[in-house]
């Protein structure tokens, strides 16, 4: 399955999912030389504790990076980098950094004649009350999801200059996103109020529902991405829809605990998503991909083996 993995770039490889697929790399190919490309705007070197690789230190959209790669063999690129916090209105500056970073490392990828795998959102669909298929996308509601939507359509117009796979991940949590502060999933950060023998508070009357999906289950679908049928963007969720208050349920099982939730009303009722749920039919007809966790399944391992031991 991974007969060339043997030279791999990483980029965005200290943030979240970034650095759980980089310590992932290293633990399956010892031998393979990983390179990660980052500028640490807004991750941690400590999700990289352990990394036995190179680090390039730069944002992607700046081109002087790039002399690195004249001589050098790369097998696969994995581009995980982006401005991810949706809050970040300066258009320009989204745009710039997702899509001309992109941009960059297509034109890598056909030079090197390595797969890309990389990063797309669900937040290119906007607001759907319904399982949604890849082909709903280009609604996005704030510049993050549109400058997604834009990588998607410009990774298209190199499918046939070599393979190109993105995944449009849904609501991802998982161990080494705590430097994320208030970006962070709302599992982790209801998880933290219940341990603090707080109630958790969650918007009335906590049946708005999320496809939640664990990291483990993300890095292992972007391990297999590189074998899809073709080029193509995949949704990555569960394929199911999980409320917060069973999510509630899950943290107190995780954390033995009966917390009741608080809840209150949500000032962003106009424009707030009560619903997202992906269509995995397509991803897995590409990849054979499918999840090992549920979402309590991965709530349950996430809180038992990494939160809880903090």
């Amino acid at each position: 399955m991974f007969p060339h993995m043997k030279n791999v770039l990483v980029t965005g490889g200290s943030g979240f999912i970034g650095s759980n697929l980089v310590m992932e790399l290293q633990s399956r190919f010892p031998e393979a030389f990983i390179t990660v490309l980052e500028d640490f705007r807004s991750s941690s070197f400590k999700n990289l504790l352990g990394f036995k690789g190179d680090i390039l230190a730069f944002n992607c959209a700046d081109k002087s990076w790039m002399t690195w790669a004249r001589g050098k063999k790369l097998d696969i690129i994995y581009h995980m980098a982006s401005i991810t916090d949706t809050t970040i209105h300066d258009q320009k500056l989204m745009m710039n950094d997702n899509v001309e970073g992109f941009r960059n490392i297509l034109e890598l990828g056909v030079e090197k004649k390595a797969p890309v795998i990389y990063a797309s959102s669900a937040a290119t669909y906007g607001t759907i009350d319904r399982p949604i298929k890849e082909s709903d996308a280009g609604r996005a509601n704030n510049i993050y999801g549109y400058s997604k939507w834009i990588m998607d359509q410009l990774a298209r117009s190199y499918y046939g200059k070599t393979r190109v796979v993105g995944l449009r991940f849904f609501n991802v949590f998982g161990p080494k996103e705590d430097f994320k502060g208030h970006a962070a999933s709302m599992i982790y950060q209801l998880c933290l109020q219940m341990m603090e023998g707080k109630r958790p508070r969650i918007f009335k009357w906590g049946e708005q529902k999320r496809d939640h999906i664990y990291v483990k289950d993300v890095v292992s679908a972007a391990l297999m991405a590189h074998t899809s049928k073709q080029s193509t963007v995949m949704n990555l969720g569960t394929g199911r829809a999980t409320s917060f208050n069973e999510i509630v349920d899950a943290l107190n099982e995780a954390l033995g605990t009966s917390l009741k939730p608080d809840y209150f009303d949500n000032p962003y009722a106009s424009f707030y998503q009560n619903f997202t749920q992906a269509d995995m039919s397509h991803h897995e007809a590409m990849t054979g991909f499918r999840c090992k966790f549920a979402t309590r399944e991965g709530i349950l391992d996430y809180v038992r083996n990494h939160l809880a031991k903090k």
